[in-house]
């Protein structure tokens, strides 16, 4: 039988609540709260911080405080991924982010999902679905990305966007629901 965690990673439904899963969270919090809390000119602490909370993070990747996420091992990046103040990244699957891709304030990224019927919900399990950002992407500030989606090379997420599905390479899109604006010029 398969464990929790084998099931989250999985896409499975699973108890959130499972020992080993609420370990693991409080490990990340507890390096995420000293992340959060290290002063701006300490760049040692923070490249060491990142390397054990964040392991799957590429080279010239780079975090402004206040940073949060659920496990950190299931972000995964390229080079050159800047995420800015404020951004929130539920990486209850993994979360494949493409090189060059920089992340405006505010941004929340969410891979887990709830039952949407209050009998089942109330059971707390979740479900979690993949993200995947492609290389060259920008994410304007205060969009929120849903479960399983994935936005193509090139692509600009417009700021306040709620991104529902897929959007394809080399388009500006934006709105809630977010959709195609106009291909990215130039």
């Amino acid at each position: 039988m398969p464990t929790e965690k084998e099931k989250m990673l999985s896409g499975q439904w699973y108890n959130p609540l499972d020992q080993e899963l609420s370990s693991e969270r409080l490990a990340a919090r507890r390096l995420q709260h000293q992340f959060n809390q290290s002063l701006p000119d300490d760049e040692a602490q923070r490249r060491a911080l990142l390397q054990q909370w964040l392991p799957n993070t590429g080279k010239h990747f780079y975090v402004e405080p206040p940073f949060y996420c659920d496990y950190g091992y299931n972000i995964k990046t390229g080079s050159k991924v800047f995420f800015n103040f404020n951004c929130v990244v539920l990486d209850v699957a993994p979360v494949f982010i493409g090189n060059n891709v920089f992340f405006g304030p505010a941004v929340q990224i969410y891979t887990v999902n709830h039952p949407l019927e209050a009998k089942a919900r109330n059971s707390l399990v979740e479900q979690a679905k993949p993200i995947t950002i492609a290389d060259d992407v920008w994410i304007g500030g205060g969009a929120v990305l849903l479960p399983g989606i994935t936005i193509g090379k090139g692509s600009v997420i417009a700021a306040g966007s709620v991104v529902t599905r897929d959007i394809p390479a080399g388009v500006v899109a934006g709105g809630n629901p977010c959709r195609i604006i106009k291909p990215v010029s130039g």
